[in-house]
């Protein structure tokens, strides 16, 4: 026995060390930090052209506001699931994440948190400027600061929270514009890109919280789908903002004739009108499944754009 004890094999510490990191992964919400990174990166190629580029400081440039952006989304990500882990611990949804379920020490995420922040945000402002550095602190401080804290206090928070989502384009935007520093947050077609993923994120959000309304009772915040049980009230922000987003997503097109014509055009009339057509429905259903389709209408509808109106920009930069 004692012979059998000395030749077991030695537990490998490399497992549990793969494990904690994959558990800090994924407090970064992978899939947010995406779509923001790439939000970001919309906004840089629409302002490219008004510049006069050559290959480097392009790649420099383009490089600063990838990672630039992806940490600090990461860190505020992070930041985020050690501020609500107690309440995450509560939701059939969120019970899993890492820190609820016992993967990651809780205070380990929050100096990851505070680390990738203050990284994306150095990044930014030594190679993009101070502008995008600016904006993405702003993004850290409003979701941090804001947005997590007054999810159990009030539905005004889903408003508080489109703002770390609106402006990584302007991030992108001011990265790349011909215009100097503080200017460049006005060019209109910059604005149509914030207006464009303010409005978005609602019917986004608004779906989501339908589906999951019990998981959000469980954990304690009072949004809008919580305090409004007939759904009245979520039925009618869903088709505002939704009517709203169509026309916003057709903006570019006047606000950025150079970039962008009649082949983005018609992808967001024709994906805007068939995103208008599941939240018509669920305003006259009211019912989980119509909730579904918005939401799964929602992560189809935002990426076509994006792509199409990135598509159309540098093939006609190209040319």
């Amino acid at each position: 026995m004692a012979q059998a004890l000395d030749t077991a094999p030695t537990p490998s510490p490399i497992a549990p060390m793969a494990r904690s990191l994959q558990g800090l992964y994924e407090t970064t919400k992978p899939g947010i930090t995406r779509l923001v990174t790439i939000t970001a990166v919309v906004g840089f190629f629409l302002a490219a052209p008004s510049r006069e580029w050559t290959i480097a400081p392009f790649a420099l440039a383009l490089l600063g506001c990838v990672i630039g952006t992806a940490l600090s989304a990461a860190g505020a990500n992070a930041i985020n699931q050690f501020m609500e882990r107690e309440r995450d611990a509560r939701m059939d949804r969120t019970m899993k994440r890492p820190i609820p379920s016992g993967r990651v020490d809780p205070r380990r995420v929050l100096r990851v948190g505070i680390a990738l922040g203050g990284l994306g945000v150095g990044t930014l402002l030594a190679i993009n400027g101070v502008v995008p550095a600016l904006l993405s602190l702003a993004c850290l401080v409003v979701y941090i600061l804001a947005y997590t804290p007054m999810k159990p206090w009030t539905p005004t928070s889903t408003l508080v929270g489109t703002i770390p989502g609106a402006l990584p384009p302007l991030i992108g935007w001011t990265s790349a514009s011909a215009l100097p520093g503080v200017d460049a947050l006005f060019e209109p077609a910059g604005l149509a890109l914030v207006a464009i993923m303010t409005l978005w994120q609602i019917p986004h959000f608004l779906a989501l919280a339908w589906m999951y309304r019990d998981d959000y009772v469980k954990g304690g915040y009072r949004v809008l789908t919580v305090v409004d049980p007939s759904g009245r009230r979520t039925v009618a922000v869903m088709a505002v903002t939704a009517a709203l987003l169509l026309p916003a997503t057709l903006a570019p097109v006047w606000l950025a004739p150079q970039r962008v014509g009649a082949v983005y055009g018609v992808v967001a009339l024709v994906t805007g009108a068939g995103f208008l057509w599941l939240v018509a429905r669920i305003v006259r259903r009211r019912d989980r499944s119509s909730a579904r389709g918005v939401f799964f209408g929602s992560i189809i509808h935002l990426p076509l754009l994006l792509l199409a109106m990135t598509g159309e920009t540098i093939v006609r930069w190209a040319w």
